[in-house]
Protein backbone atom coordinates (compact mmCIF):
# COMPACT_ATOMS: atom_id res chain seq x y z
CA UNK A 1 0.00 0.00 0.00
CA UNK A 2 1.15 3.48 -0.81
CA UNK A 3 1.63 6.31 1.67
CA UNK A 4 -1.03 8.23 -0.24
CA UNK A 5 -3.55 5.46 0.40
CA UNK A 6 -2.73 5.50 4.12
CA UNK A 7 -3.07 9.28 4.32
CA UNK A 8 -6.45 9.09 2.56
CA UNK A 9 -7.48 6.46 5.12
CA UNK A 10 -6.33 8.71 7.97
CA UNK A 11 -8.23 11.67 6.48
CA UNK A 12 -11.41 9.59 6.40
CA UNK A 13 -10.75 8.35 9.95
CA UNK A 14 -10.19 11.94 11.08
CA UNK A 15 -13.55 13.04 9.67
CA UNK A 16 -15.36 10.01 11.16
CA UNK A 17 -13.84 10.52 14.61
CA UNK A 18 -14.48 14.25 14.62
CA UNK A 19 -18.10 13.59 13.78
CA UNK A 20 -18.36 11.17 16.73
CA UNK A 21 -16.53 13.52 19.11
CA UNK A 22 -18.64 16.55 18.20
CA UNK A 23 -21.88 14.57 18.37
CA UNK A 24 -20.90 13.34 21.84
CA UNK A 25 -19.81 16.82 22.95
CA UNK A 26 -23.19 18.14 21.84
CA UNK A 27 -24.77 16.13 24.66
CA UNK A 28 -23.11 18.40 27.24
CA UNK A 29 -24.03 21.90 28.29
CA UNK A 30 -21.94 24.88 27.25
CA UNK A 31 -20.76 25.18 30.85
CA UNK A 32 -19.65 21.52 30.93
CA UNK A 33 -17.78 21.92 27.64
CA UNK A 34 -15.95 25.01 28.90
CA UNK A 35 -15.24 23.70 32.42
CA UNK A 36 -11.50 23.47 33.15
CA UNK A 37 -10.87 19.82 33.87
CA UNK A 38 -7.12 20.09 34.30
CA UNK A 39 -6.37 18.84 30.79
CA UNK A 40 -3.41 20.34 28.93
CA UNK A 41 -5.77 22.72 27.12
CA UNK A 42 -8.11 22.94 30.10
CA UNK A 43 -11.52 21.94 28.87
CA UNK A 44 -13.17 19.88 26.15
CA UNK A 45 -13.81 23.11 24.23
CA UNK A 46 -10.21 24.25 24.77
CA UNK A 47 -8.84 20.94 23.49
CA UNK A 48 -11.12 20.93 20.44
CA UNK A 49 -10.01 24.49 19.68
CA UNK A 50 -6.37 23.40 20.00
CA UNK A 51 -6.88 20.61 17.46
CA UNK A 52 -8.49 23.06 15.04
CA UNK A 53 -5.72 25.63 15.58
CA UNK A 54 -3.01 23.03 15.06
CA UNK A 55 -4.69 21.66 11.96
CA UNK A 56 -5.05 25.16 10.50
CA UNK A 57 -1.41 26.00 11.16
CA UNK A 58 -0.18 22.76 9.59
CA UNK A 59 -2.50 22.93 6.59
CA UNK A 60 -1.39 26.49 5.88
CA UNK A 61 2.22 25.21 5.92
CA UNK A 62 1.27 22.27 3.69
CA UNK A 63 -0.35 24.73 1.28
CA UNK A 64 3.09 26.16 0.48
CA UNK A 65 4.00 22.88 -1.27
CA UNK A 66 4.01 23.72 -5.00
CA UNK A 67 1.60 20.86 -5.77
CA UNK A 68 -0.85 21.82 -3.00
CA UNK A 69 -1.41 25.48 -3.84
CA UNK A 70 -4.74 24.66 -5.48
CA UNK A 71 -6.02 21.89 -3.19
CA UNK A 72 -5.42 23.97 -0.06
CA UNK A 73 -6.14 27.41 -1.53
CA UNK A 74 -9.14 28.13 0.73
CA UNK A 75 -7.22 26.98 3.81
CA UNK A 76 -4.26 29.17 2.85
CA UNK A 77 -6.60 32.17 2.98
CA UNK A 78 -7.53 31.51 6.62
CA UNK A 79 -6.09 33.72 9.32
CA UNK A 80 -3.21 32.08 11.18
CA UNK A 81 -4.05 31.25 14.80
CA UNK A 82 -1.99 33.45 17.13
CA UNK A 83 -1.18 30.54 19.44
CA UNK A 84 -1.81 26.85 19.92
CA UNK A 85 -4.19 27.58 22.81
CA UNK A 86 -6.18 30.30 21.04
CA UNK A 87 -9.93 29.93 21.50
CA UNK A 88 -10.94 30.26 17.86
CA UNK A 89 -14.58 29.61 18.77
CA UNK A 90 -16.21 29.91 22.20
CA UNK A 91 -19.22 27.83 21.21
CA UNK A 92 -19.57 24.28 19.95
CA UNK A 93 -21.78 25.22 16.98
CA UNK A 94 -19.23 27.60 15.44
CA UNK A 95 -16.35 25.26 16.21
CA UNK A 96 -18.25 22.30 14.77
CA UNK A 97 -19.07 24.10 11.51
CA UNK A 98 -15.42 25.06 10.98
CA UNK A 99 -14.25 21.56 11.94
CA UNK A 100 -16.54 19.85 9.43
CA UNK A 101 -15.53 22.29 6.69
CA UNK A 102 -11.84 21.74 7.44
CA UNK A 103 -12.26 17.96 7.47
CA UNK A 104 -13.66 18.15 3.93
CA UNK A 105 -10.63 20.22 2.91
CA UNK A 106 -8.32 17.59 4.40
CA UNK A 107 -10.01 14.79 2.46
CA UNK A 108 -9.84 16.75 -0.80
CA UNK A 109 -6.17 17.57 -0.19
CA UNK A 110 -5.13 13.97 0.52
CA UNK A 111 -7.03 12.74 -2.55
CA UNK A 112 -5.01 15.14 -4.71
CA UNK A 113 -1.59 14.25 -3.25
CA UNK A 114 0.78 12.13 -5.30
CA UNK A 115 3.49 9.81 -4.05
CA UNK A 116 6.07 12.22 -5.50
CA UNK A 117 4.53 15.09 -3.49
CA UNK A 118 5.23 13.16 -0.30
CA UNK A 119 9.00 13.07 -0.95
CA UNK A 120 9.19 16.87 -0.96
CA UNK A 121 11.20 18.58 1.80
CA UNK A 122 9.08 21.35 3.27
CA UNK A 123 10.76 24.47 4.63
CA UNK A 124 8.71 26.26 7.26
CA UNK A 125 8.93 28.13 10.57
CA UNK A 126 7.25 26.86 13.72
CA UNK A 127 4.97 29.08 15.75
CA UNK A 128 8.00 30.46 17.64
CA UNK A 129 9.74 31.33 14.36
CA UNK A 130 12.28 28.48 14.42
CA UNK A 131 13.08 27.31 10.87
CA UNK A 132 12.78 23.66 9.88
CA UNK A 133 13.21 21.51 6.78
CA UNK A 134 11.41 18.17 7.01
CA UNK A 135 10.08 15.50 4.69
CA UNK A 136 6.47 16.24 3.73
CA UNK A 137 5.31 12.65 4.34
CA UNK A 138 6.69 12.70 7.88
CA UNK A 139 4.95 16.01 8.58
CA UNK A 140 1.64 14.68 7.23
CA UNK A 141 2.01 11.65 9.50
CA UNK A 142 2.66 14.00 12.45
CA UNK A 143 -0.43 16.02 11.48
CA UNK A 144 -2.71 12.98 11.72
CA UNK A 145 -0.99 11.63 14.84
CA UNK A 146 -1.45 15.00 16.58
CA UNK A 147 -5.19 14.91 15.92
CA UNK A 148 -5.49 11.36 17.25
CA UNK A 149 -3.49 12.21 20.38
CA UNK A 150 -5.70 15.12 21.35
CA UNK A 151 -8.95 13.42 20.37
CA UNK A 152 -7.92 10.71 22.84
CA UNK A 153 -7.76 13.40 25.51
CA UNK A 154 -11.22 14.65 24.54
CA UNK A 155 -12.52 11.07 24.58
CA UNK A 156 -11.28 10.71 28.16
CA UNK A 157 -12.85 14.02 29.21
CA UNK A 158 -16.15 13.01 27.63
CA UNK A 159 -16.00 9.63 29.35
CA UNK A 160 -15.41 11.35 32.69
CA UNK A 161 -18.52 13.44 31.97
CA UNK A 162 -20.53 10.26 31.39
CA UNK A 163 -20.64 10.43 27.58
CA UNK A 164 -19.56 7.34 25.61
CA UNK A 165 -18.42 8.05 22.05
CA UNK A 166 -18.33 4.38 21.07
CA UNK A 167 -15.74 2.68 18.89
CA UNK A 168 -12.70 4.85 18.19
CA UNK A 169 -10.27 2.41 16.59
CA UNK A 170 -8.84 3.06 13.15
CA UNK A 171 -9.49 -0.64 12.54
CA UNK A 172 -13.20 0.20 12.11
CA UNK A 173 -12.30 2.25 9.02
CA UNK A 174 -9.97 -0.28 7.36
CA UNK A 175 -11.87 -2.06 4.59
CA UNK A 176 -12.15 -5.84 4.41
CA UNK A 177 -10.12 -7.42 1.65
CA UNK A 178 -9.96 -10.84 0.13
CA UNK A 179 -6.80 -12.81 0.73
CA UNK A 180 -4.60 -13.69 -2.19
Amino acid sequence: MSLKYHFELLATYNQWMNSKIYQAAGQLSAADLARDQGAFFGSILGTLNHILAGDTIWLKRFATHPSCLNSLREVADLQNPASLDQMLFDDLDGLSAQRFWLDRQIINWTEQLSEADLDFVLSYHNIKGVPANKRYSSLVLHFFNHQTHHRGQVSTLLSQAGVDIGVTDLLAQIPEETSV
